[in-house]
């Protein structure tokens, strides 16, 4: 009987040990998922910024720097809108920065004048995994290129 008992004990401890590290790993796999999927969702942004830096210096430069921006694609167009939007779990956020420039070294910097033809963006991508907010960022600087 207690020969029984002790194996009953076993079996439902490995059972149970087995379904703890099923349930993790589900976790990890399906955070690595949606960590990708940000990824390409960041690269993405990025390019929408180039796109619309390539058809207009104006599109980047009209842009103001306390505003959130959403990625949005109508056919066959990008744009920058204020108003929110999703793609499927995520919210992509666009922010755009003024940058500086030293007037001797003409190295980007923190003080000096401001450069009109170089901006720095954030591209932001945020979503819910397990009751927290994740943000993965991606910032990088812009310049008129065509001028």
């Amino acid at each position: 009987m207690v020969e029984i008992i002790i194996a009953i004990v076993i079996i439902t401890t490995s059972v149970l040990a087995a379904m703890v590290v099923t349930q993790k790993s589900i976790y990890v796999a399906r955070q690595s998922l949606h960590a990708s999927q940000a990824s390409f969702l960041l690269e993405e942004g990025a390019e929408v910024v180039r796109i619309l830096r390539d058809n207009a210096w104006s599109n980047i430069s009209s842009l103001s720097t306390e505003v959130d921006y959403y990625p949005t694609f109508s056919s066959p167009n990008w744009s920058l809108s204020v108003t929110p939007n999703t793609v499927g779990i995520f919210t992509r956020t666009v922010t755009v920065a003024n940058v500086n420039r030293d007037s001797v070294s003409k190295d980007i910097s923190e003080s000096g004048t401001d450069d009109p033809g170089t901006k720095l963006i954030t591209v932001t991508v945020s979503w819910s995994e397990g009751g927290v907010t994740v943000n993965k960022t991606l910032s990088f600087y812009i310049m008129d290129i065509f001028s």
